[in-house]
């Protein structure tokens, strides 16, 4: 079996699931999965794991991410895109400013508060928020705290503003548009979305589909690879089995949740360290 991640360029008009299954079929194999979804009408990196590299997508999951949103102003719709039903529209307004924008904008850099959009794959009560919107269940969203770490205005035109966004885990850049509309008393609603960077997956090193038929297994990036972000753990080789096996090795270190761990030059996994042992998390 193939085992390793692809840095997918997944097209607009596709779910993040089924660009899984897409891969799957091309690869012939039922462990496929993904890191951070990527909403339907959007496009951009998508990290996608095969075979073994499906045990280690969670620790993709904390990576910061970079976008290209285009947010359009005078319409609102109830799912923050063009997907959705428009529910507000401004005639005659006056598009905002450069030096408006900034400003705005500055007010939504670091930790803020956000409520995600309804329609959105976030559970409430063990239902996915978007079926229940779609069936007009009353339901309230829970906020929750995100970080923007740069928000930049790269083009305005007649009614839009592209920005380039950086920002953490958990960051819904519909509900940003949204915010961003009310913090200028306008109607604002994404017009278009695309996620340049996961992490170390960026858009410019992104393959397509055709790309990944084409190159086969050979388009997989080694799982260590892309875990790189973890920090190294070098583990006596006559511990090796004893990790592999679930057993503890007293070590003399700080205790860390997630290390990427490697014995004479070769990726074993991942473990954690608690109370001066080490254990596997997830092997290889």
């Amino acid at each position: 079996m193939s085992d390793g991640f692809i840095n997918l360029n997944k097209p607009s008009g596709m779910t993040s699931h089924d660009a899984v299954n897409h891969v799957r079929r091309i690869f012939s194999v039922r462990k496929v999965g993904h890191a951070g979804t990527l909403d339907p009408a959007a496009c951009g990196v998508l990290p996608v794991a095969v075979g073994r590299a499906t045990k280690f997508i969670e620790y993709l999951a904390d990576r910061d991410k970079s976008y290209r949103a285009e947010i359009l102003f005078g319409l609102a719709t109830d799912s923050g895109d063009l997907d959705g039903s428009i529910i507000t529209r401004a005639k005659n307004f006056a598009m905002p400013t450069r030096d408006t924008l900034d400003a705005a904008l500055k007010t939504f850099v670091g930790e803020i508060e956000q409520t995600p959009p309804k329609f959105s794959a976030i559970k409430i009560n063990g239902r996915k928020a978007y079926d229940l919107a779609r069936r007009d269940v009353d339901f309230d969203m829970p906020r929750r705290l995100v970080k923007i770490h740069a928000l930049e205005v790269v083009a305005l035109g007649e009614d839009t503003a592209t920005l380039e966004i950086e920002c953490g885990k958990g960051t819904y850049i519909r509900s940003l548009a949204v915010d961003l509309g009310e913090r200028l008393n306008l109607p604002a609603t994404l017009n278009s979305l695309v996620r340049l960077k996961v992490g170390d997956f960026d858009l410019n090193d992104a393959l397509t589909f055709d790309d990944v038929k084409n190159f086969g297994a050979g388009c997989l990036l080694p799982i260590d690879a892309c875990l790189k972000h973890l920090p190294e753990f070098d583990l006596p080789e006559h511990r090796v089995r004893a990790f592999m096996n679930g057993l503890p090795t007293t070590v003399h270190a700080t205790d860390a949740t997630a290390l990427r761990i490697c014995a004479g030059g070769k990726f074993l996994g991942v473990g954690r360290i608690a109370g001066g042992e080490l254990r596997s998390s997830k092997i290889i």
